[in-house]
């Protein structure tokens, strides 16, 4: 933790230039005055101690969250580090520190002072600290080299959306356009003004909302009574503006996340109105038969938003896939896209796709089910057409070819049945393009196969030829064998078989079986009988 590290480093700092505060039984307290300036480490003590507690409320702030009464702790630690940064000021007054130091500690100085004021809602001292350090780190950039100016620049950028939103609270309402931008090209703001950026969004997306009575949608208009759709519904165009002008696909990415999650609070919302009405079940509106009723209908047409905006979501991160898939790997450690990446994205959009088939309230659109036809037709192509590029991968070009002529079939339908709905598809990906890409790949698909089909009926020479025999039998003739600078290269048998050797001669004894040996029976022992009279004669020595 920051703080921690602050703490650390104070301590190094005591411990090198021997400034104890007394010893382990007494507490002694020491200053740092100017007479200690001589070296400038003493000026590290005392911006260590505006750091460690700038750290500490910074991460207050967090713990804040979900425990409101840690915010007093919070200010008390803002207002620590701001009575260190005056005496940081006041110490730099001093003739031993430069001009370029003077400077900096003003500014560090001005910005814990306005970080403070900001927290209690002071706009206009708040306003004036942020002015004076942005002044002064402008000053800086443009005195110093390029190398130097970048830092004082960065500071700069930080220091503006805190002005801007002092502004706002002053009376400036111009200032929430310039924040929407900076939080737009930075890609979200950070630190103390992050939240509040988001909860003035929308609290005056709110204030507009109240203006907000209806909506419509395919010719029909609903009324909308609910807070948070209108809220929604007002920030729509602002939303769809900001992915529309955003630089980066990570900040793209993070506006379409945003963007379906508040479309997801005001599904909700509207579920909860719909489910205490048991008889709205039927989705009938005075009794008459197909006429979905208001609250149904609104539901369908935020469920429309939500899911055009997870099918736009996909396709951009198709695009961004398709340009990786055509553009050789920098780093060969990271995994390259596939074309099986992008046939999963193109499924997810088929499947939003049947779901708004399913929307009610439009079955008998004929316009609306006609338009998402086509639509599923150019998607369903340029899937058809990454399952025939994974199958050119793994060589089958029969199975290839037959899913290049299903993409130009769907392709060719769309064309020849688009006619008034081209606006409507103007903005998916073009048909046409597509299908000049899928005749070139046909080609260098049959050329491909006739020449894989050569190669595997090509004789072998000679000097291909590889039999069995290890490389220890076929010294005389040469061949081609790139086993042999490998693992299981074949160099002998092994292990080796087995050959007939001489070896020492037996001899065999033939007359044993006619040789008559003499009788041995009387120079055998005989037993004697034994019992208890045999034992009786043995004890009193009668033994024979």
């Amino acid at each position: 933790m920051a703080r921690g590290y602050c703490s650390r480093r104070q301590r190094r700092l005591r411990k090198t230039l021997n400034f104890k505060m007394g010893n382990r039984h007494k507490f002694t307290g020491k200053k740092v005055t100017e007479d200690l300036l001589t070296d400038n480490r003493y000026l590290l003590l005392v911006l260590m101690d505006a750091e460690r507690a700038w750290s500490y409320a910074m991460q207050l702030k967090q713990e804040a969250n979900t425990e409101p009464r840690k915010r007093f702790h919070l200010l008390s630690r803002l207002r620590k580090a701001v009575k260190h940064a005056e005496e940081l000021e006041r110490l730099c007054e001093s003739n031993r520190v430069d001009a370029k130091t003077k400077l900096e500690a003003q500014a560090y100085m001005a910005y814990l002072s306005g970080m403070l004021r900001f927290e209690h809602q002071e706009w206009k001292a708040a306003i004036e600290a942020f002015n004076k350090c942005k002044t002064i780190y402008e000053k800086l950039a443009s005195a110093f080299t390029e190398e130097q100016a970048v830092l004082y620049n960065q500071r700069v950028e930080e220091i503006s959306p805190n002005i801007r939103y002092c502004a706002y609270n002053i009376g400036d309402q111009s200032a929430i356009n310039e924040l929407m931008q900076m939080r737009l090209r930075s890609g979200g703001t950070e630190g103390l003004l992050a939240e509040k950026l988001e909860a003035l969004i929308t609290q005056t997306r709110a204030k507009q909302a109240a203006t907000m009575s209806e909506v419509e949608w395919r010719g029909r208009t609903v009324p909308v009574k609910i807070d948070k759709v209108r809220i929604f519904l007002l920030g729509l165009a602002d939303n769809e503006a900001a992915i529309a002008q955003a630089e980066s696909e990570e900040t793209k990415e993070r506006l379409f996340e945003s963007m379906l999650s508040e479309c997801r609070d005001a599904i909700q919302a509207v579920r909860e109105e719909l489910k205490p009405d048991q008889k709205q079940r039927d989705y009938t509106l005075d009794g008459e038969s197909g006429k979905v009723s208001n609250l149904q209908y609104l539901h369908s047409y935020l469920t429309y938003i939500k899911l055009s905006t997870a099918i736009r979501r996909n396709e951009n991160m198709a695009k961004g896939l398709q340009k990786a898939l055509q553009q050789q790997p920098e780093d060969e450690s990271k995994r390259s896209p596939r074309p099986q990446d992008l046939i999963r994205l193109y499924d997810i959009i088929l499947q939003n796709l049947v779901e708004l088939l399913q929307l009610p309230g439009l079955e008998e659109d004929r316009a609306f089910q006609k338009e998402i036809g086509l639509k599923t037709l150019v998607f369903k192509a340029y899937r058809c057409f990454f399952i025939a590029q994974s199958y050119v991968l793994v060589k089958k070009w029969s199975e290839a070819l037959v899913l290049y002529d299903r993409v130009l079939k769907y392709a060719n339908e769309v064309n020849s049945d688009a006619g008034a709905f081209r606006n409507s598809l103007k903005d998916l990906p073009d048909v046409q393009e597509l299908i000049t890409q899928v005749r070139s790949e046909k080609c260098s698909l049959q050329a491909a196969a006739i020449l894989d089909a050569s190669d595997s009926h090509q004789p072998e020479t000679s000097s291909q030829v590889k039999d069995n025999k290890p490389l220890v039998e076929r010294f005389e003739t040469f061949c081609l064998d790139p086993s042999l600078v490998t693992k299981q290269a074949n160099l002998v048998h092994f292990p080796p078989g087995f050959q007939p050797i001489p070896c020492k001669p037996l001899f065999f004894d033939l007359a044993l079986n006619h040789v008559a040996f003499p009788p041995l029976e009387d120079k055998l022992e005989q037993k004697t009988k034994s019992g208890l009279t045999g034992y009786i004669k043995g004890i009193f020595g009668f033994r024979s």
